[in-house]
């Protein structure tokens, strides 16, 4: 491994890889951290491990190269983690180093708190992806980088393409924006790196936008599509993923001729393996694609057999980028690959093999003995456009068991929940419409623009016990 990482590198800094900072210093700033770790690591009896705290990306993504070539056990970190967050972090794991911003922190492992026992462990490189954190206790998704190459690959046959230029404006600690960066290296691609503050405020970096994959999140697209939609257009590919997108915004990016590539996947599966094509979007099709080749997904009714098409079930799925369990996890201590991962998604495959999501078990709401999926009645709401945003959640209710709840943020003033309500009757079965309304200033969503569906529901759960 370690010849392959660094020698390609050199191999990519000779033709001017990135675009935007200059990729000679990126090179020399890599090999140097490479052998700064290994000498650090001979310190140890057994590989080290490295949190990656460093809010400048092309130093964290420097780490982050030398971090995996010298073969150590690196945890990616948000280096804008409150001390809640890292008091998490360092309850799982004690590390034995930690690199960024301008500063290498030792730690005196003597009494070490680590959950694994990574001695046993025969993979000596292992790379740990954060996911969680807003909406629950922080978890870290261990992979290597034979699962995170696997995604590229699967990727790069979907598309029918050798080579991949990423401009990124995603956290690079997250999945979404560490595979934008591998996707550009390990296929000898370009890539272009901006901050998204940086980008609402007309920055743009200098790329022949034909030429280049943008992945976005739903909140993102739809303040791009404001004011950037022909900048947008020109792209090779809008990946969209991070967040179900409501049809609202499906509709609006149609009307532009956007080529958006909706994607289902997560931090377990290193980012997508269900990928609508451009082509498929501008034909109308709304759902989230078919299924890449490193992949395979299925849809399980209640007892766990397959489902027939058509009819939704719990996705289930494996992969050659399938993760290798969840770090201080015992269950699967000893990294053994999983044979199927049961995730809490619900949906189905259509008579063409379209997969198309309905929402998450864990959000279903039981009204009155009827199943609501809060994703279905959010994407109604929002389609009225009388909404900035919305989310749907099922509160306690002596009557029907959950009452149907929506959180709303009103788009102007003078929008009341009668007008709301009014424009969805017809779209939505009686049982599905909301029982009650409350108005908020804002909702809470993480950077991916997922909503904090747990924060909510503690928060009206105690305000009616309360009240």
């Amino acid at each position: 491994m370690i010849p392959e990482i660094i020698s390609h590198l050199k191999q990519c800094c000779k033709r001017d890889w990135l675009i935007g900072y200059d990729s000679q210093l990126f090179w020399r700033l890599t090999q140097d951290s490479w052998l700064q770790l290994l000498e650090f690591k001979q310190q140890l009896s057994s590989p080290p491990v490295i949190f990656i705290a460093e809010s400048n990306p092309w130093k964290f993504l420097a780490f982050f190269l030398a971090s995996v070539a010298a073969e150590t056990r690196v945890l990616l970190c948000n280096p804008d983690w409150k001390q809640q967050e890292w008091q998490q972090v360092f309850e799982l794991v004690e590390p034995d180093l930690i690199l960024g911003d301008d500063y290498l922190k030792f730690t005196q492992n003597n009494n070490t708190i680590n959950k694994y026992k990574f001695s046993e462990i025969q993979d000596k490189s292992l790379i740990m992806i954060p996911t969680g954190g807003s909406s629950g206790k922080i978890r870290f998704t261990i992979h290597n980088w034979s699962t995170l190459t696997a995604s590229v690959t699967g990727f790069c046959h979907y598309f029918s393409i050798n080579t991949v230029n990423s401009f990124c404006i995603l956290p690079l600690y997250h999945v979404s924006g560490l595979m934008q960066f591998l996707r550009s290296f390990i296929t000898s691609g370009k890539l272009a790196i901006l901050s998204y503050s940086d980008l609402k405020q007309g920055k743009k970096p200098n790329i022949n936008t034909p030429d280049f994959f943008i992945s976005l999140v739903p909140t993102q697209l739809q303040f791009l599509l404001q004011s950037q939609t022909d900048w947008l257009s020109d792209f090779q590919t809008i990946l969209l993923g991070g967040a179900p997108p409501w049809q609202s915004l499906l509709d609006e990016a149609r009307k532009y001729k956007l080529p958006l590539a909706p994607t289902y996947g997560m931090t377990e599966t290193a980012s997508q393996i269900v990928t609508l094509k451009p082509q498929d979007f501008l034909r109308g099709n709304n759902s989230s694609g078919r299924v890449l080749p490193h992949a395979q997904v299925t849809i399980l009714d209640e007892k766990g057999n397959l489902q027939d098409r058509n009819k939704v079930g719990s996705i289930a799925l494996t992969a050659e980028s399938l993760y290798l369990g969840y770090y201080g996890d015992s269950v699967n201590s000893n990294l053994q690959p999983l044979a199927k991962l049961i995730t809490d998604d619900l949906g189905f495959f259509d008579d063409r093999g379209y997969l198309h999501i309905v929402g998450r078990r864990s959000h279903k709401i039981i009204t009155g003995g009827e199943n609501v999926y809060p994703a279905e009645v959010e994407a109604a709401i929002l389609a009225t456009k009388l909404v900035s945003d919305v989310c749907v959640i099922g509160l306690p209710d002596s009557t029907w068991g959950q009452a149907v709840t929506a959180v709303y943020i009103p788009a102007q003033e003078n929008i009341s929940s009668a007008m709301i309500q009014q424009q969805i009757e017809d779209k939505l079965s009686k049982y599905k419409l909301p029982k009650y309304w409350i108005q908020v200033d804002r909702l809470p969503r993480n950077e991916r623009g997922k909503i904090d569906y747990q924060r909510i529901q503690a928060w009206l759960t105690d305000k009616t016990q309360q009240a």
